[in-house]
């Protein structure tokens, strides 16, 4: 993510000390090598994230923290491996009766609107020549639609925003409206809802909280993936509506093999065209929100550190579009 809005709210230039409000997206309580508690925990508001650290941390004093809390804190940002961190010196949890707070620069959040999205994932599958494949979409949108408007895509890669599940979904089905219309040998209705059902099962895969932002993997993400879960969810779904056994493997298939190849989690690569579409769609939108994203806020003419995400790239800003 870009920098925190919070870490541009210098109340003193000389220590550089910050003040203002941040969401805890995870927080956990650790001990150091002369046995003293402290918090280590992300803080995130629209603007990015930082790791931060309460020293000394006594609940008595400092109070309790978890995911998903709204707090004030005040800290000094210091340096640790090159990148920003921030030192608690007081915190405490939001008052909403005193506390005056714009949340929209608070929670980091997807560029369009979350109904208008779904709305449009829904309009796209009732538009499919096949009425079968089209009610098995529809279906499962619809069971999920709540959580849909608000989960996040992942812990801290791409899309890790509220409604973020939902903007890199709406953002692949633009992306292969194009490529269908180049390339007519393709089935159109089995690559869009391939896109549209690849991913829903990260709403079981993650802990997400009121606010839409993930804390953590649950036990079923950690023990079995979305990818598992989500060809499991499918075979329900299509034994409660009737669906073919054949349109059911296919659909099976493309959620099986979105990421590719067994080094990114699918046990089997792509093996049809439609398959292929949507793998590689979604890894190039995966891999433009983080390139977007590094990019933000970095000079024209500069260099980004490196990126794990991206194969440890460096990132350079030419500057030619704007």
């Amino acid at each position: 993510m870009a920098r925190m809005y919070l870490l541009d709210n210098v109340i003193n230039n000389a220590t550089g000390q910050v003040e203002g409000f941040a969401i805890i997206k995870n927080a956990n309580v650790k001990t150091n090598s002369k046995g003293s508690a402290y918090v280590d925990m992300t803080l995130v508001d629209s603007g990015g994230d930082i790791n931060a650290k309460l020293w000394d941390y006594n609940p008595e004093i400092h109070g309790e923290y978890s995911a998903d809390m709204i707090v004030k804190v005040r800290g000094t940002i210091t340096l640790w491996n090159d990148y920003e961190q921030l030192r608690i010196d007081k915190i405490r949890k939001y008052n909403p009766e005193k506390d005056t707070l714009d949340m929209s620069k608070l929670v980091p959040c997807a560029p369009y609107d979350p109904e208008f999205m779904y709305d449009e994932l829904i309009k796209c599958a009732e538009g499919f020549y096949d009425k079968e494949l089209s009610r098995l979409v529809i279906h499962m949108l619809e069971s999920k639609k709540d959580k849909l408007l608000v989960y996040p895509a992942a812990l801290k890669l791409h899309h890790a925003q509220r409604g973020g599940l939902l903007y890199h979904t709406f953002s692949m089905l633009n992306m292969a409206k194009s490529v269908c219309k180049h390339y007519p040998a393709l089935d159109s209705d089995l690559v869009f809802a391939g896109i549209m059902l690849h991913d829903l099962s990260k709403m079981v895969e993650l802990t997400v909280g009121e606010i839409g932002l993930a804390s953590n993997y649950s036990a079923e993400g950690q023990l079995l993936g979305h990818i598992n879960m989500g060809v499991a969810e499918i075979a329900l779904a299509a034994n409660e509506l009737g669906i073919s056994d054949e349109l059911r493997m296919l659909i099976q298939h493309i959620v099986l093999s979105h990421h590719s190849t067994p080094e990114f989690g699918s046990p089997r690569p792509p093996m049809f065209p439609e398959a292929e579409v949507v793998a590689t769609l979604d890894m190039l939108d995966a891999r433009l929100y983080e390139m977007f994203d590094a990019l933000e806020g970095i000079q024209n003419g500069s260099f980004t550190d490196r990126l794990w995400a991206l194969d440890n790239r460096m990132l350079y800003k030419h500057g030619h579009n704007e």
